[in-house]
């Protein structure tokens, strides 16, 4: 199974999400949320593509590279799941590693936020980074959906409909 950088952003957001899109049960064309990211990624550094180039490599897409430098730029629309933006892009550092382009880093941008952090990949990440695509294949290849979370983001999520249709949540 290939681990795409999707499927790493939702196992730290949500399994019972990575479980649905690994699955092929997919909501994100219904979803604001997702539109706005997208308009985000577009928007935001109209000149970048003349300069960076997106790109894809064993399963995982980048906003954009800066081959000149080794660093992978990558666009969110907002920090609410910092957390997930900064494993994804180290898992990109590690995919880039692992294909023979050493000396990658990363720089997470949060441009409506105006806000950018830079991203290292240490010996320790990847041990973790191991481990997870390995949990991620377990929960991908189960034949069961992982029970529903009930976090506060869940509420706009564009899994939501689905999770909690027969669900009363406050």
């Amino acid at each position: 199974m290939r681990v795409t950088g999707t499927l790493f952003n939702y196992y730290q957001v949500c399994k019972r999400e990575l479980w649905f899109h690994a699955n092929e049960i997919r909501m994100e064309h219904n979803s604001e949320l997702v539109a706005e990211g997208k308009f985000v990624h577009e928007e935001s550094y109209p000149k970048r593509s003349e300069k960076y180039e997106e790109v894809e490599i064993d399963g995982v897409k980048v906003d954009y590279f800066d081959a000149k430098n080794n660093i992978i730029h990558e666009i969110k629309k907002s920090d609410k799941i910092e957390k997930a933006h900064l494993w994804q892009l180290k898992y990109y550092i590690y995919v880039f590693g692992k294909n023979g382009i050493s000396g990658v880093s990363g720089v997470l941008e949060y441009p409506t936020m105006r806000q950018t952090e830079k991203v290292e990949l240490s010996d320790d990440d990847r041990k973790k980074i191991e481990t997870i695509c390995q949990e991620i294949e377990t929960i991908c290849e189960s034949d069961d959906c992982p029970p529903i979370l009930k976090k506060g983001f869940c509420k706009n999520c564009s899994y939501y409909d689905l999770c909690f249709v027969n669900e009363n949540i406050d």
